[in-house]
């Protein structure tokens, strides 16, 4: 019975792998039970998640187009499938992600800081605690004030389990909860979650520059790209002008140009002549 109902689970996750272009792994470790409910009925109709034995799901991709993914089966592994493209899956997912208390062990996904300011503890043993993990503290109107912000644990340490007790009594949630990718296979390039994570204003201002310096590049050299013909043919135009003007060369176009040339020359002269 039960190796009926793996059978039955291998080809219906082989099914998913043949009929989805984008194909990816998650990590659910340390995932809650709630937050997964809750991940599933947010990402209902936009993602299909499948959970099963890291054995199960290396047979599923196993001889498929995503066979390169069995790579990246590690912690506690699920498949999911979509049809977004992998950036914006990505995307998705973080946005669905909660904050959450640090755990001691854990590794720290940022630099933890804890900000300067007011805390709600009077003076006493709590100023030692929070010494402890490198914060420096004071006493302001009776309570406890951290002096100024402090980096008690930098992205990827583990976190000790002074600075996880430390961060709960501050009522400091630095961990992000949610489907954490490893890995998403598109047209048979694989996507690892740093390649995925873009920040959008940097991204965006890289491609104005290099868009504008293209332009710039192509109205200098003079090539006639649709996007700089208008371009091109204004600066011919303001160049043969320049070159008119200098040679005294008379055209309707800019007439007028020429008139006030000729009536500064002439002012010039009678003042030297005065």
């Amino acid at each position: 019975m039960a190796s009926e109902r793996k059978k039955r689970m291998v080809q219906e996750l082989k099914k998913l792998v043949k009929e989805y272009p984008i194909v990816g792994v998650v990590n659910m470790q340390n995932l809650p039970a709630p937050q997964l409910q809750g991940l599933r009925q947010s990402l209902r109709g936009k993602v299909e998640l499948r959970m099963a034995r890291r054995r199960l799901l290396q047979l599923a991709l196993d001889g498929s187009k995503s066979e390169k993914l069995g790579e990246h089966l590690g912690g506690m592994p699920a498949l999911l499938f979509t049809k977004e493209n992998p950036f914006s899956l990505y995307k998705t997912l973080q946005k669905n992600k909660s904050s959450a208390p640090a755990k001691a062990g854990q590794a720290a996904p940022n630099d933890i800081i804890v900000p300067a300011g007011p805390t709600p503890f009077a003076p006493g043993p709590v100023i030692g605690e929070l010494g402890s993990v490198g914060i420096k503290t004071g006493v302001e109107g009776g309570k406890v004030s951290i002096r100024e912000d402090s980096t008690i644990c930098k992205k990827g340490d583990t976190i000790k389990p002074k600075v996880a007790e430390v961060l709960k009594r501050l009522g400091i949630e630095p961990m992000k909860i949610g489907l954490n990718i490893v890995a998403v296979m598109e047209n048979g390039i694989v996507f690892k979650a740093e390649q995925l994570s873009i920040d959008e204003d940097v991204f965006n201002a890289q491609l104005t520059e290099c868009i504008n310096s293209a332009r710039n590049l192509a109205v200098e050299t003079a090539y006639p790209a649709p996007d700089v013909v208008e371009l091109l043919v204004q600066k011919a135009f303001r160049e043969a002008k320049a070159v008119a003007l200098e040679s005294g060369v008379v055209s309707k176009d800019f007439i007028e140009e020429l008139l006030g040339k000729g009536e500064k020359e002439a002012a010039a002269i009678q003042g030297l002549i005065q």
